[in-house]
This record gives structure tokens, C-alpha cells and sequence, in this order.
């Protein structure tokens, strides 16, 4: 349980943090907004079409009678709004996060020197290009992981019982784990950390990324909400890849001077 305040804290304290830098926070909400209105045209879409893409994915129920083809196929359509929706919080984070490599990228930068004891950020000394790549190819990997466990949640779904209650539950710590490594992959990858030590280092503490990361994907089931918590979300996965690693911060009084002196924000 500790663990999983710990978590939880830091994503209170990232939070705060963008709160007190208003200049940072705004030039952070543009990438968030761009994937919104592309994933709320996807989930329309879906809502719209979704019957008709189920009635064709199941010509065999065509000469059912009434009301077994209405509640069969609507509640395929519901599974199928489930499934998307539960597909575009796990790869909201991963998409924004790649069209906004620059700006999270500063954010966390600047996050990095706000609470180091020497005021210094690590550096990966690559070149954007090669970041960029590198962040795609490890997101599209973490997308297929995601996808798995989403068609093994789908299928357990169909089970009495467990596939309404305890499933549910499995899913959103499941939603908590990939988020939060997404989140920290911004911090990571500029102290060289690849994707296999990454995945190691968080599932040696999962009460703490399940602190952190479930609360921020029920969070971001809320429309809107997911854009305007994703620059604190970024701050606070930054302050727990420090403690990840087991590297030094400034205390609580510390932080507070530093922001309390820091009168004229970088730009990102």
C-alpha cells in the first residue's frame, strides 16, 4: 500500500509542478489536443458505423429471430466501443507522446533540472532524428504488448461473472502498467535506458507504477481530461524514473526556493 501512494503522490506532484510553471503547461497541451481530435473522429466513427461493421462480421445471424439478433449483435457492438475505448487510452499516451517528442521531451528536461541537487538534466547526446526513431519503434512495440493483453481481457470477457467484475479491474492495472511506461520513457530514454531494462526496472516496483499509472487511465476514460493532465503526467513519470533509478532529488523546501526564484520560465 505504501507503494501505491508513493505512485500516486508523484503523480499529485507532477501535477503541481506544471501548475507552477503556466508557461510550460501551455506550450504542453498542444500535442494532446491534436491526437484528441483524432481520436475523437476514430471513436465516432465507430459509433456511427459500429453496427454495421458488426452485422457484417456476423452473417450467421442474419435469419435469427427476434430479439436474439438485436441483443446478440448489440451487445458485440458495445464489446467492440469497449475494445476501442479501451485501445485509445492504451495508445493516447503513445501517439501524443510521439507528436509532442519535442515539447515532453524540454518538459521533462526542464522537470530534470528543477529538482536536481546540481541543477542538471542527463542528455542522451543523440540527434532528434534518431530519438524520434527510437521512441516510435519502442512505442509500436509496446502497442503490440498492449494489444495482446487487450484480446486476451476481450476474450476472458465472455466469462460469467469474472468477465464483469474482476476482468474490468485486471484491465485498468493493465492500462496503469503501459501507461506509466510510456510516461517514463521520456526521462529514460535520455539516460540511454532501452525498452527491455525499462520494462525490467517497472516490474520490479509494479505497486508503484500501478500507483501512479491506474488513476491517470481512469482519468483518462473522461473526455478532455486526458489532454489537459498529460504535461503533469509527463512531470510526475520524470520524478519517478529518478526515484527508479535511485538518483537524488532536492526535498520538498528545496523545490520550493527554486520555483519560488524561477521568475522567467524557459521555452520550450
Amino acid at each position: 500500500m505504501r507503494e501505491l501512494g508513493a505512485g500516486f503522490k508523484y503523480l499529485m506532484e507532477g501535477q503541481r509542478w506544471v501548475a507552477r510553471h503556466g508557461r510550460q503547461y501551455g506550450f504542453a497541451l498542444v500535442p494532446g489536443l491534436i491526437t484528441l481530435v483524432l481520436y475523437l473522429g476514430a471513436l465516432v466513427a465507430l459509433a456511427v458505423w459500429g453496427d454495421d461493421f458488426t452485422a457484417w462480421a456476423t452473417p450467421f445471424a442474419d435469419d435469427w429471430s427476434s430479439p436474439w439478433q438485436g441483443l446478440f449483435r448489440g451487445f458485440l457492438t458495445a464489446v467492440l466501443f469497449a475494445l476501442g475505448l479501451l485501445l485509445s487510452v492504451l495508445t493516447f499516451t503513445a501517439v501524443t507522446l510521439l507528436i509532442g517528442e519535442p515539447f515532453y521531451e524540454s518538459l521533462s528536461e526542464r522537470v530534470d533540472r528543477d529538482v536536481s541537487p546540481d541543477g542538471t538534466a542527463p542528455s542522451s547526446g543523440l540527434p532528434l532524428w534518431r530519438e524520434l526513431w527510437i521512441s516510435a519503434r519502442d512505442s509500436l512495440r509496446i502497442l503490440v504488448r498492449a494489444l495482446l493483453w487487450a484480446v486476451l481481457l476481450f476474450a476472458l470477457g465472455f466469462i460469467p461473472f469474472l468477465g464483469q467484475t474482476v476482468v474490468p479491474v485486471i484491465g485498468f492495472f493493465v492500462t496503469g502498467f503501459f501507461l506509466t511506461e510510456q510516461l517514463t520513457a521520456v526521462a529514460l530514454q535520455r539516460r540511454n535506458v532501452d525498452l527491455r531494462a525499462r520494462l525490467a526496472l517497472l516490474r520490479s516496483r509494479k505497486p508503484l507504477v500501478w500507483g501512479f499509472g491506474t488513476p491517470l487511465g481512469l482519468a483518462f476514460l473522461v473526455p478532455f481530461v486526458a489532454v489537459f493532465l498529460m504535461p503533469g503526467a509527463v512531470a510526475g513519470a520524470t520524478l519517478m524514473a529518478r526515484d527508479l533509478l535511485g538518483e537524488e532529488s532536492a526535498d520538498g523546501e528545496d523545490r520550493e526556493d527554486r520555483e519560488g526564484t524561477d521568475t522567467a520560465p524557459q521555452p520550450l
